[in-house]
Formats: C-alpha cells, structure tokens, sequence
C-alpha cells in the first residue's frame, strides 16, 4: 500500500498541513506507535486485531469449511462486521462460487433472495459473537424454515461462527454443527483477517494464506514515524485533517470491486472514531461514476471534507474499439483502463485546483496480497487516528444503546433505552 499525502498539504489545500506541522504530527505519532505496540504486546482489547496476520489459523478455517467443499454458493448471516469485511473479499476477488449476504432485515430482500438461491447446494455461516444478535438470529429462523420447505436438511447446509457462549455455541453443540471460534479482543469491525471474514473467502477458493501475507507485510510496516508507515501516515493525516476542519471523509475507490471495501470502511471509521464529538463522517462514492454526481459537491461545496482516492495499479484491461463518429476518434486505440487512470487522475487535479484536500492510496492489483495489505492498512490507521484524537476506538455505545431499545420493544428484556421510543416529539406534515 502506498500513501502520497502531496495534496493534502497547506501549499496545496485549504484545509491542510504544513510541512512544519507534518513533522510535528510525526512525534506524535512515535507516542502513538509505542502504545499500540504495547497494546499489541499484551493483546488488549483490539489491539489485538493487529495481531491477526500472525494469530489467525488459515488451516483451521480450511478444515471448518471442508464439509461445504461442493457448495455452488455461500449464504453469510451477520451484520456490521460479521458480514461487511467477508462481503468485501468475496466483492473484490472473483470465484466460481457465489456470496451472498443477509445483512439486514427487510422482508422482501430476504424473501426475494430466499427465492433466488439453490438452497440444497448452498453453504450457510451464521455468525454473531455473541450468539445473540437479534438481526442475525431472526434471519437465520427465516433461513432454516426456508430449507425446512425445500426438503433441505439445513443442518448438513450450516456452520457457524461465534463465541464461546451464547444462542450459537449452544446450537453448534445440540446439532454437531462446524463452528469456528470469534477471537478474543477483535471487535467485528477488526474482524476481517480472522475466522469472521475468511470462512466465505475459503469456501470460495481463495487464497487464505496470501491474505494474511499481504496483511503481515503492512504490519511489518508500522514504525514511530509516519514517514516510514503508509497505515500511521493515512491515519494520521486524516486526524490532522479533521482537528482542521475536515468532518467528512469521502472514500472513493477507482474500481467496481471495491466499492464494498469502501463500506467496510464507512463502518470502521464511523463506529471507531465517531466518539466525544469527535470523528469524521465517511461518505461512499464510486469512481468514476461519482465524478458526474458527488464531485461537484467535494469540488465546490463546504470546505469540510477529505477525499481518499484509491487505485489498483494494474489491472485487466479492455481496448476500445477505433471509430470514425466526430468527436470520439480520440478514444480509439486507447482502452477503458486508460480511461479511468484519466479519470482518476483528472478528479485528483480537480480537487487540488479547488484546494480540497484529497490522499491517494494505491495497491499493487486487486488480488489477495494487496486487499490484505488494504484491509490492514486502514485498520492500522483507524487505531492511530483514535490514539491520537485520544477516543475509545475499540468501544461503540451508541449502537449498544440502539441494540437495547430495539430489543426491548420486542419484548427480549426490560431496558429503559426502549422507553425512549414512546417519548418521541412528533411534527408531521401529511
């Protein structure tokens, strides 16, 4: 992964840094490092997901997943981060078996998706740490009386992926199910180097080992400077950004196979930093799609964002044909990868014209080594950014708040969260 923070400089972006204040942000950073180090060290809580390139068992996942070897498709049951991180490999990496997700609970979603898949040759992964998660059990009932009625046995169809208590673990053991462990001090949004997002990685063919390596390379990268670590420099630099101004950090990848990564990292980056009133908001955008929609606004609009552009290096490519149609011979001979380097580069230009700051992040291809070296990258920068705005990133309250009101409503426990539902002010215009 390589970082190049030229415009996010003040000699180029209003907000930005100076040099003088780069290196200033670098002593910092050297702190911040010998903490996460400690951290790592002791495998506190989530420190120790960057730890996983070492700590996951590759072998272990294969062997779980074994049983599924034949399966035409994998169906993953989970939200937030059981389900996004898996969502970005299998979004990213091409295979000849299918993923899909249950991520959310909308009644015709999951019906419709219900209908399309060949449940008797699908492999289900409920997964849920706690074995608890509302969301995800309430699918899963949905899921296994829908295989009930195709005749499916669903416990030949399912594995499951969760903690050492809990709804699941008790139903691993009561049907002898495969179950994979959830480590210990990883919160789901770290998750995606572990048995959390590789169970769908291995089922579909893919390169466990070279995940991890790729992963392993980008830890080996963290260092007291910025200067020497691409993740602290990206981390780091969107902190300074946003103590500047920058609220909003909009994450736009130049490849249709990461647009889920930048979902992946709207969850990481909101539920992670966005504490005390601090954090920047993540906006997706999709390049270059996004550049005849969302651009005019980063352009042109409130001085109050980030734009992380992020770019393969190489990629298949596909030739335009030649034409004689005035106005359009200048694309024949050229290709569409080509074109969306163009692209790409043409928004950065933009961007830097107008003095809106913006970071480019490249990797080598999207395969593998590289999304594991990306995926860690930001993990790695998410930590650095929360060790320097000095918030708890490995907690998320809010969404505990959420989760006991929407249970409470349901009837799953007395909670006063859900009280506050019944308190709503209302204005309605009809």
């Amino acid at each position: 992964m390589r970082v190049d923070l030229g415009n996010a400089l003040s000699e180029v972006a209003d907000p930005g840094l100076s040099r003088t204040g780069l290196d200033e942000l670098d002593e910092r950073v050297a702190d911040a490092h010998e903490r996460i180090e400690r951290g790592r060290a002791n495998a506190d809580h989530g420190y120790a997901a960057l730890n996983l390139p070492e700590t996951a068992n590759p072998d272990e996942i294969r062997a779980a997943v074994e049983p599924f070897a034949d399966a035409e498709a994998v169906l993953t049951v989970g939200i937030g981060g059981s389900a996004l991180g898996a969502a970005t490999l299998a979004r990213g990496l091409p295979s000849e078996t299918d993923a899909y997700f249950l991520d959310n609970v909308d009644p015709e979603h999951v019906s419709r998706l219900l209908d399309s898949l060949p449940l008797d040759s699908t492999a289900v992964n409920v997964v849920s740490r706690s074995g608890t998660t509302a969301e995800t059990l309430a699918n899963f009932l949905v899921v296994r009386e829908e295989m009930e009625r195709a005749g499916v046995d669903w416990t030949d169809r399912t594995f499951v992926t969760t903690g050492d208590e809990g709804n699941l673990r008790r139903l691993a053991e009561k049907e002898d199910l495969p179950a994979l462990d959830v480590p210990d001090g990883v919160p789901g949004r770290f998750s995606v180097l572990s048995t959390v997002g590789l169970a769908c990685a291995a089922i579909q063919g893919h390169d466990l080992d070279a995940i991890l390596r790729g992963a392993s390379d980008e830890a080996d990268r963290l260092a007291g400077s910025l200067y020497d670590s691409p993740a602290y420099a990206y981390g780091a630099v969107a902190y300074a950004l946003e103590e500047r101004g920058a609220a909003v950090n909009a994450m736009m990848p130049y490849a249709e196979s990461l647009e889920t990564f930048a979902e992946w990292f709207a969850q990481l980056w909101a539920e992670s930093l966005g504490k005390d009133g601090r954090g920047q908001t993540p906006a997706r955008a999709l390049g270059a799609t996004d550049q005849h929609s969302q651009l005019q606004l980063y352009r042109a609009g409130p001085r109050d964002k980030l734009v992380t552009l992020v770019r393969p290096e190489t990629r298949a490519d596909r030739a335009i044909p030649t034409t004689d149609l005035d106005g359009l011979s200048y694309l024949g001979g050229s290709s569409l990868g080509d074109l969306l380097d163009a692209e790409f580069e043409a928004t950065e230009a933009s961007l830097a014209a107008a003095g809106q700051p913006n970071v480019r992040v490249e990797i080598d291809r999207v395969d593998e080594e590289s999304l594991g070296e990306l995926l860690y990258g930001m993990e790695a920068a998410c930590v650095v950014y929360g060790e320097l705005a000095e918030v708890s990133t490995f907690t998320q309250p809010a969404v505990e708040w959420g989760k006991k009101a929407a249970r409470g409503l349901l009837g799953g426990g007395d909670f006063e969260e859900a009280d506050a539902v019944a308190e709503k002010t209302t204005l309605t215009v009809e």
